[in-house]
């Protein structure tokens, strides 16, 4: 008798079980949520922003064995940290640096030219956070009078605004008001930035608030700042230095008042003949008040206590200020970073305690490098050295009055452009775009001049590498000027003591980046990124939009 009815009995029956089982299945689910998870997470209850002032990738490196375990050694050894992370753009220095961190793009895109630049309409230098419309709050000088008017674009800041209907707090800190007033964008709650001089007061500007806060009163009254009225001396014994050079060499500038640049630095004898609070700047002091008021902010403005995100924007202003005078080699700049992991370690501590580790990000990087002093490179058999610039005028004049029987075509020489005088070029029924050519092929001969770009070359081409590029996403149409200029590696326009920075070589443009924090991986890259890549890697990381100039792409290694 053949099974085969009974085989087919049985199959149909187990076809029918597990049909009633996946309908059963699927009644379960009826009840429930079943949508996709958000793809952004949950995002953090504050960003912290870290901008330090003329901070080389290198630092990190050479520093390292005497950093602390709870400063550096904690943003990389827990966070991410891109290793060829560079400036794309030229000219590199504080302004264009904070705006294009904060921006996502570019002086090309933003406006922020330089620290100062030519305005061609009213034919003055213009300073990149100046606004005479705004009156000062919390002091009777001009200091305060400053607002981002000259940003053309928006800030992760600004778009953190706008996402939470203006509900994210946004407060921006450092002991320059640009480092402050850029980062801060737009809509900042509030930015604030260090007098110094007799007052040694944190300010702001009407644009705004109209009265400082009572929490920025009460912390100005305080002893907060006047602790720092002591003698700079080393953090470890000096005799440890050994990452650095000689104290006493020839290429730093001394305190006035002082036979040598040397330790210890006697700021209570120097006080009065430096400018008195003003003093602080050029010290790692202004660092450690720079947290001292930043920490005050976390608390009085209640930063980080919701589930809606805050801001939290640090520039480390004295950083500059100290390379500027010592310069990269000196061990007054080792100790300064030295005290400025000290400094990171108790930022981090009172985060952990007042916001909750895993309850904020932070990230970490420099608004340009700066070059060793152009002398000691010299001592060292390096093609480097300073150039004068006045000579090259004069030449340049006599060239213009020899060719066109005019030499006040040229209106301005700043931040390595030259502004000619369109109207003047006109009367004359000369084309603009000839005059560039002719002026860019006689500084070609001049001594010092390493390359020459005109205005109509970076309107009309497409530079995809090197320095052409470089100094391509640095251009504005309407603010720069008609010739960009060049000067070889290791050549500048500066003091004979001191480091300096606006190139487009590697040591002006390698700066560190480090994140750290909720939704951060651990670990680090070595392929190439660039600082525009900041904001909307942070824009992905809050699950917002990204700023309207954005021209740089979001880090996909860094988020988890």
């Amino acid at each position: 008798m053949s099974t085969f009815p009974r085989r087919s009995a049985f199959f149909t029956l187990a076809f029918l079980i597990s049909i009633n089982a996946l309908l059963a299945q699927a009644g379960a689910n009826n009840g429930r949520d079943t949508r996709v998870a958000a793809p952004f997470g949950d995002p953090p209850r504050l960003v912290v922003g870290i901008v330090v002032d003329q901070m080389r990738y290198d630092y990190l490196s050479r520093f390292w064995g005497k950093f602390a375990d709870d400063g550096f050694r904690r943003l990389v050894g827990e966070g991410f940290l891109c290793r060829n992370h560079h400036f794309n753009y030229t000219p590199t220095s504080t302004g264009p640096g904070h705006a294009s961190v904060y921006t996502g793009t570019t002086p090309a895109v933003h406006g922020i030219l330089g620290n100062d630049w030519f305005d061609k309409d009213s034919g003055q230098s213009v300073y990149c956070a100046g606004d005479q419309a705004q009156q000062s709050v919390g002091t009777s000088s001009g200091a305060g009078k400053n607002s981002p008017h000259r940003l053309l674009v928006s800030t992760i800041t600004d778009q953190l605004r706008l996402h939470y209907q203006m509900r994210s707090k946004v407060i921006a800190v450092a002991i320059k008001d640009r480092g402050a007033v850029l980062p801060g964008g737009h809509t900042a709650n509030a930015a604030y930035w260090f007098e110094g001089g007799k007052t040694g007061n944190w300010i702001s500007s009407s644009y705004y608030m109209p009265a400082l806060p009572d929490w920025v009163d009460a912390f100005n009254a305080s002893s907060a700042v006047e602790a720092y009225k002591k003698p700079w001396v080393p953090l470890h014994d000096l005799a440890t230095y050994q990452e650095s050079g000689p104290d006493n060499v020839p290429y730093e500038s001394p305190f006035s008042g002082e036979q040598a640049p040397v330790f210890p630095h006697d700021l209570p004898a120097l006080w009065e003949a430096n400018g008195a609070f003003e003093l602080l700047r050029l010290t790692p002091y202004g660092n450690s008040l720079t947290v001292d008021f930043a920490l005050e902010a976390l608390d009085k403005e209640g930063l980080g206590a919701d589930a809606i995100p805050d801001f939290l924007a640090i520039s480390f202003s004295s950083t500059d200020y100290v390379g500027h005078k010592f310069g990269v080699d000196s061990k007054e700049v080792e100790d300064t970073y030295l005290r400025l992991d000290s400094d990171l370690a108790r930022l981090l501590k009172q985060l952990d305690r007042k916001v909750g580790q895993g309850n904020y990000s932070v990230f970490l990087t420099a608004d340009h490098g700066a070059m060793p002093v152009a002398a000691y490179l010299a001592d060292q058999k390096l093609p480097a050295g300073n150039l004068e610039m006045q000579g090259m005028i004069s030449r340049l004049a006599n060239f213009l009055r020899y060719t066109y029987g005019e030499a006040k075509m040229v209106r301005n020489l700043s931040n390595n452009q030259i502004f000619l005088d369109h109207d003047l070029i006109r009367n004359l029924d000369i084309d603009p775009a000839e005059v560039q050519r002719t002026l860019a092929a006689e500084l070609m001969t001049y001594e010092g001049i390493e390359a020459v770009y005109t205005a109509t070359q970076m309107m009309q081409n497409n530079y995809t590498e090197g320095v052409p590029a470089i100094l391509q996403q640095g251009f504005n149409p309407k603010r720069s000027g008609d010739l960009l200029l060049v000067r070889p590696p290791r050549y500048v326009n500066y003091s004979p003591t001191g480091s300096t920075h606006g190139s487009p070589y590697p040591y002006d443009t390698h700066v560190p980046l480090l994140f750290f924090g909720k939704g951060i991986r651990q670990g680090n890259l070595l392929r190439r990124t660039h600082i525009p890549d900041i904001a909307p890697t942070l824009a992905a990381l809050l699950g917002i939009a990204l700023p309207d100039g954005t021209t740089g792409e979001p880090i996909p290694e860094v988020l988890d």
